[in-house]
């Protein structure tokens, strides 16, 4: 079993940063697969950003270049930078923990945090 909490949300204005965290306990955190995703009112969840055990990153096109995920496993932390914000990032934003092992699949999400972009 994996609890995630996730921080760092706000109200931010246009082209501001923001840093969420996401803090992981009660399983082996480096083994799993770490994400970002987020929800806006009305809409899908989708996948924001990735991070896999080797380090390796995956992003959404709409985010490149101006969010930044990142991993310590030795805090079992995964964060998320952003920059550039933009009101169309106005969500919640989610953190995710997966794994597959031995034919079983491991998906754990956290109760997420808003962000809102606003002038």
């Amino acid at each position: 079993q994996v609890q995630l909490v996730e921080s760092g949300g706000g109200s931010v204005q246009p082209g501001g940063s923001l840093r969420l965290s996401c803090a992981a306990s009660g399983s082996i955190f480096s083994l799993y697969r770490m994400g970002w995703y987020r929800q806006a009112p009305g809409k899908q969840r989708e996948l924001v950003a990735q991070i896999f055990s080797s380090g390796n990153t995956n992003y959404a096109d709409f985010v490149k270049a101006r969010f930044t995920i990142s991993r310590d496993n030795a805090k079992n932390t995964v964060y998320l930078q952003m920059n550039g914000l933009k009101p169309e990032d106005t969500a919640v934003y989610y953190c995710n923990a997966f794994r597959n092992y031995v034919f079983q699949t491991y998906d754990y999400w956290g109760q997420g945090t808003q962000v809102t972009v606003s002038s």
